[in-house]
């Protein structure tokens, strides 16, 4: 069994400072990948013993960047989706391996008032594809903060937030069409009901300790992986960032 293990970390050098190595080491995850680094490179060296290190950064200075830690050294390795408009924020970084591509992603946010929403769209449609398109070489597991909360079952308040980033119409309906397209999203498969987990709080308004959040990071696998899903799971009992880690235990 493979474990691999997601999270955002709202900046690594913060999150360093608040416990992220020793949680690293107690995880001891196969593939450990983080999301809004916030940082460029040479500004934090990460003594991670026994594992290969890939970093993605943003050209824009303490700005989004992803990252992959991995036991295993993989066939190889590309960062971005190789569009340019999408490529200079350090969102995507992809790993191959001898019967599976590892991806990790950083989803655009929408923003206040979605500002950025047409931007997000035409994400969204070019991400797809990049997956579909290695899909058809071989399965894919993609992980990571992908800035939305697919159903109501996924937040906390529903109701007020159809038109919020994160929970419109049109981010969720690009979810079920990423997940049409042949992908898993492994946390509700095996807990389709589960209410009230959360993988994401406001800093504001004492959300976390109230559970006022939203579950929108992901690990999701080519359907062709189904059988080999073993579990996943949501920790949220792990502090450090206004997110908390996700994990994927698979056969692969």
């Amino acid at each position: 069994m493979k474990k691999f293990i997601s999270w955002n970390v709202n900046g690594i050098r913060a999150c360093v400072k608040k416990g992220f190595l020793d949680y690293f080491k107690e995880m001891d995850a196969d593939i450990f990948c983080i999301q809004e680094s916030k940082m460029q490179e040479g500004q934090l060296v990460l003594e991670l013993e026994g594992y290969y290190q890939y970093w993605n950064y943003a050209i824009k200075k303490g700005y989004s960047g992803t990252a992959i830690f991995t036991k295993e050294e993989p066939i190889s390795v590309s960062y971005g989706i190789g569009i340019e408009e999408h490529d200079n924020e350090g969102r995507v970084i992809t790993l191959e391996f001898d019967n599976f591509y590892m991806i990790t992603v950083y989803t655009p946010n929408s923003q206040t008032e979605l500002a950025r929403l047409d931007y997000r769209m035409k994400w969204e449609d070019d991400f797809r594809e990049y997956l579909i398109k290695l899909d058809k070489k071989k399965p894919v597991v993609v992980c990571g903060d992908m800035n939305v909360a697919h159903k109501e079952i996924d937040l906390k308040n529903p109701k007020t937030n159809h038109k919020n980033a994160g929970f419109t119409d049109e981010e969720r309906e690009k979810m079920t069409k990423l997940l049409s397209s042949g992908f898993v999203d492994t946390f509700r498969y095996f807990y389709p009901e589960q209410k009230d987990i959360y993988s994401w709080w406001s800093y504001r308004f004492s959300a976390r300790a109230k559970n006022i959040g939203w579950r929108i990071d992901y690990f999701l696998t080519s359907k062709s992986l189904e059988g080999n899903l073993i579990d996943a799971k949501i920790h949220t009992e792990v502090m450090g960032s206004d997110h908390c880690p996700v994990e994927l235990d698979i056969e692969i």
